[in-house]
């Protein structure tokens, strides 16, 4: 529980860190041409604790997904491996849907599925190299299911 744990809190802290850099200043000029869509800077302030307290949560899900699906290779290629397919996820579904329920551009829709999945990388592989299967456990539990 506690690699857990780790890795959530490393993954959220690392998640918040892309967010400022890629969000809310490559992107800022981007969110800013779609007043009434997105919050301000002003106005996003007052949210970012709720804000952190969801990704957090969420972090926390998808490292307990990320347990489940460790296939025993290294961190960071079961990482990487991982955040690929979080990033396809978020493109595909969280991407998609906001371009059909948002007033946002093909342009920028596109634009924040790219930042999603370089994201989801850096999340995956922060994730990946946190959280370490405990050795023999994988082979204990393939040895286990033959018998």
């Amino acid at each position: 529980m506690a690699r857990l744990a780790l890795a959530a809190l490393a993954a959220t802290l690392i998640d918040g860190i892309y967010g400022f850099a890629v969000y809310g200043n490559a992107l800022s000029s981007r969110f800013a041409a779609f007043p009434g869509v997105f919050r301000s800077a002003e106005s996003g302030a007052a949210a970012l604790p709720i804000m952190f307290c969801g990704i957090l949560v969420g972090m926390f899900a998808v490292t307990c997904i990320y347990a489940k699906g460790y296939e025993g290779g290294s961190g960071l290629q079961e990482g990487l491996r991982f955040g690929l397919l979080m990033g396809i996820f978020n493109a595909g579904y969280v991407i998609g849907v906001d371009y059909g329920i948002l007033n946002i551009g093909r342009h920028l829709a596109l634009m924040m599925a790219f930042a999603g999945l370089g994201e989801w990388l850096v999340v995956g592989s922060t994730i990946g190299l946190i959280y370490r299967s405990v050795p023999g456990v994988k082979a204990q539990s393939a040895t286990a299911a033959k018998v």
